[in-house]
């Protein structure tokens, strides 16, 4: 049972270990709430994953502690496992999907795991660490669905509550539930008038389902970028502290993520993945009311895979209203494109990208279609651009913003 002098000793343990990472104040990303980032992805193993493995590892026996411990995990809970294992001189293995980014393989070995990869998702990771678990006798470290991994994550609700002692909510991701059943036992244990918040990504609802429901459940399939909470089953002890301790959980979009990714790195210079975007993206976007109240979001990790990084940050331009597309129908006459980018200078805006066709069977056989790539400033910088070009005749035959 998870209690709350298991949460003060999980600090007690981590101390010398996991970082005390800085809550700091985030002016210039919400202008109706009093905003703070509680920075985990600076976390020794850039995630707060460790807090709740180290824990839940140094609590084993000695017997257990000869047989080692296996996990599986695409790539967080992997490092933390690692870390963990290697500080307490225990052997340690951990199963990924083959598909894992290579970043977090080597980092996961490097930390002094040995690394088995396995054909297809995370799920088959999981069979595969359950019969080497059932062969060895190594005892098994799950990510999110124990008490002691949930006392380590818990002491994080321990130090916001240190840092901003009047602090009025608190917005936490959400995967398997591990993070925000702890920090939630942790918070409302001390501060009940304290709201808690989850956040999930839109295409891995699992708890979103399973508390709006109010009946655990799994999803047939996830689909986010948002690795580290792309979780089909949720934890059947997570849930019923949830269901306890919660407030409400929200989803958010892929673009949404995106955007608040963009947003952190522009404005507070700090990269969080995915899923530590996601408290971000809930209150940029209004889906918590947070309106006038000191609120902590919890960046949980940064460790988001540089190859697609570029691919988010473009999704995250065009979210926020930094960049659009439009396709222009003109009379194909000297002069139309000066006119064109006239206003759009006008405006003040940037083209960054022209493309006439003459080629396109839709259009009349005396007229083209011209696409603009333009970089703005906001949403309402594309609108008067788009209002003007119609007032001046111009028609808009696509548009992407």
């Amino acid at each position: 049972m998870l209690t709350l002098d298991k949460i003060y000793h999980a600090a007690f343990v981590l101390r010398d270990v996991a970082r005390r990472t800085d809550l700091i104040a985030a002016e210039r990303l919400h202008s109706d709430s009093e905003l703070y980032l509680k920075t985990e992805n600076l976390q020794v193993t850039g995630s707060f994953k460790l807090r709740g493995a180290y824990y839940k590892i140094s609590q084993l026996s000695e017997e257990e502690r000869v047989h080692g411990v296996i996990a599986c995990s695409a790539g967080n809970h992997a490092q933390g496992v690692a870390l963990a294992a290697t500080r307490l001189g225990i052997p340690s293995v951990v199963c990924m999907p083959d598909g894992a980014p290579i970043m977090k393989v080597e980092s996961t070995k490097r930390l002094g795991a040995r690394v088995e990869l396995v054909k297809g998702t995370y799920d088959d990771a999981h069979d595969r660490a359950v019969e080497l678990q059932k062969e060895t006798g190594m005892t098994f470290i799950h990510p999110y669905d124990d008490e002691l991994v949930m006392a380590g994550q818990g002491s994080i609700g321990l130090e916001i509550l240190d840092q901003l002692p009047d602090v009025e909510a608190v917005i936490v991701p959400i995967g398997g539930g591990g993070l925000i059943a702890g920090v939630a036992m942790a918070v409302k244990s001390l501060r009940p008038e304290v709201k808690i918040y989850g956040v999930q990504a839109a295409g891995a609802a699992s708890m979103y389902q399973a508390y709006h429901d109010g009946v655990y459940e799994t999803l047939d399939r996830v689909d986010t970028f948002a690795d580290g909470i792309a979780v089909k089953t949720p934890g059947e002890k997570t849930f019923e502290l949830i269901q306890k301790y919660v407030d409400d959980i929200v989803t958010v979009s892929e673009d949404e993520i995106a955007a608040a990714i963009l947003a952190l790195m522009e404005n507070q210079k700090l990269v969080a993945e995915g899923a530590g975007a996601t408290p971000v993206a809930a209150a940029l976007f209004g889906k918590l009311p947070i309106a006038g109240k000191k609120t902590v979001c919890l960046v949980s990790g940064g460790n988001i895979d540089v190859n697609i990084l570029s691919r988010v940050i473009t999704r995250g331009l065009i979210m926020s209203g930094r960049t659009a597309s439009l396709m222009i129908a003109l009379e194909d006459k000297p002069g139309q494109l000066l006119k064109v980018s006239d206003i759009v200078s006008a405006c003040g805006a940037n083209i960054v990208s022209v493309h006439h066709d003459r080629g396109d069977t839709n259009m009349a056989i005396t007229s083209c279609f011209l696409k603009l790539g333009l970089e703005t400033r906001d949403a309402a910088q594309i609108e008067q651009i788009k209002t003007r070009l119609r007032e001046e005749g111009f028609a808009l035959v696509s548009e992407r913003a």
